[in-house]
């Protein structure tokens, strides 16, 4: 078995022989520093790409084995920092953790603290998330509010209002949640409850809740986001009587506990769409699997309104095969099934060499267009008002020094870097760190000029 202390290790891909060879004597030799990524642009790419384990499953369904009392095994785990971070907080509950490749095996049978160190929440906010499962198992618990990439207020008190509705008592103290149940049993009590947005968050957390509460909960305006059905699935494993996961509204009748469930965690749709841009915005072709196209239906709508061609060739695998010409479109971020906020960074990048004009408006979150900046640092002609960026197709891209200001804005600058004429230089490395799993190397097994290296860039 491989220890977690393991699992960030596989993000530290050695620099190709060849590329250092060639671009080490044009660089100064100095002090190692904090890692960047230099890209070599306008290298044509080729071949398959696998996709990993959702991110934004996992996360939630690390939290979700908090309600078995004899543990779980969750298959198709990537290699993330946000992974290890939420092995870090669970083994800080008491969680026996281990993995084998891409299996984790959760002993959550001995649960010895409510309450997680702020110095771990405050790394990533889906931590935040092991609330309603914490709750509903031990009958009180203490969480720090959340941190993660700054790209909003994503506030919790859909979280704390349905715990309360929940019958839980929950107060705020010095940035840490206090919350426990105020039955005489310690257990939650069913209740309806209506999110006034489809929050992914809220809803996972009420959900988790709700499966171990005395009764029927209903979650009214609930977000259909494939990563709630998933979460639902592993629960209804563990033994939970849950339906309608997938539409506005969720039924759960609660039990008493739950068991044991071997589980495999759905494809990334977020990793998927971020290689199908790759594949559009350097003007090549890739193929991608496993996926699950129905996930991937704003993307794909998108990219063909564009003019790439997205080709289903089975259940679980799609083609991308890009064009000499793109058309600029108008993008408007929305919750599931609408185009998803984690693209709309990598959506621009693309529409920058797009003819024309395209209107990219945020909705989601208010500081979620921070890569403006450096998009327009590799010559893309972007204009930003409030919460809408105006993108003006330009003939092309021109490699540059630019930072990565949350995870998803280091995924566009990575594929600007890729289509960029010259080199590009990807500072910010722990946001890109946090979401995909070994980007470099699979960009450079199909072709890419990239790699890491510990150096000062000037800006």
């Amino acid at each position: 078995m491989q220890s977690t202390t393991d699992l960030g290790k596989a993000s530290q891909i050695p620099e190709p022989t060849e590329l250092t060879t060639l671009e080490s004597s044009q660089m100064p030799q100095i002090e190692p520093s904090t890692p960047v990524l230099r890209i070599i642009g306008k290298a044509p790419l080729s071949g398959h790409v696998p996709i990993s384990g959702a991110k934004n499953s996992i996360l939630a369904l690390m939290a979700g084995t908090l309600l078995s009392s004899e543990g779980c095994r969750i298959r198709n785990v990537p290699y993330l920092a946000d992974v290890q971070s939420m092995c870090d907080i669970l083994e800080a509950l008491g969680v026996k953790i281990s993995r084998n490749g891409e299996v984790l095996d959760l002993d959550t049978s001995n649960l010895s603290r409510n309450s997680a160190p702020y110095e771990l929440v405050s790394k990533m906010r889906a931590s935040f998330f092991a609330l309603g499962s914490l709750l509903a198992r031990m009958g009180s618990a203490k969480m720090p509010l959340p941190g993660g990439c700054a790209i909003g207020a994503r506030p919790v008190e859909l979280h704390v209002r349905g715990l309360q509705a929940l019958g839980a008592f929950v107060q705020i103290e010095h940035g840490i949640v206090h919350a426990h149940c105020m039955s005489s049993n310690g257990r939650l009590q069913g209740a309806k409850i209506y999110l006034d947005y489809p929050s992914v968050g809220a809803t996972e957390t009420l959900m988790m809740a709700a499966t171990l509460a005395e009764g029927e909960t209903i979650i009214e305006n609930a977000a259909l986001e494939p990563e709630v059905v998933d979460l639902a699935d592993l629960c209804i494993a563990m033994g939970a009587k849950i339906r309608g996961a997938g539409t506005s509204t969720i039924v759960i009748n609660g039990v008493d506990k739950l068991h044991f469930a071997d589980f495999t965690a759905i494809p990334d749709r977020v990793e998927a769409a971020t290689f199908m841009v790759a594949a559009a915005i350097t003007r090549s072709t890739l193929s991608l699997s496993p996926v699950i196209p129905a996930h991937l239906t704003a993307a794909i709508s998108k990219l063909q309104d564009m003019g790439v061609t997205v080709r289903q060739d089975s259940d679980n695998m799609i083609t991308v095969i890009g064009g000499d010409r793109y058309r600029a479109v108008d993008i408007e971020t929305l919750p599931y099934p609408g185009f998803p906020t984690d693209m709309q960074a990598q959506f621009m990048a693309l529409l920058t060499i797009c003819e024309g004009n395209g209107v990219v408006t945020e909705t989601v979150f208010e500081n979620r267009l921070q890569h403006v900046a450096e998009l327009n640092r590799m010559g893309a002609n972007i204009r930003l008002k409030n919460n809408v960026a105006v993108v003006t197709g330009v003939p092309q891209l021109s490699g540059a020094p630019v930072m990565a200001t949350d995870l998803r804005a280091s995924a566009a600058l990575v594929i600007a870097g890729l289509a960029a004429d010259g080199e590009t230089t990807v500072m910010g490395l722990h946001h890109l760190d946090r979401g995909y799993d070994r980007i470099e190397e699979k960009l450079r097994n199909v072709g890419a000029k990239l790699y890491r290296t510990s150096e000062v860039v000037p800006v």
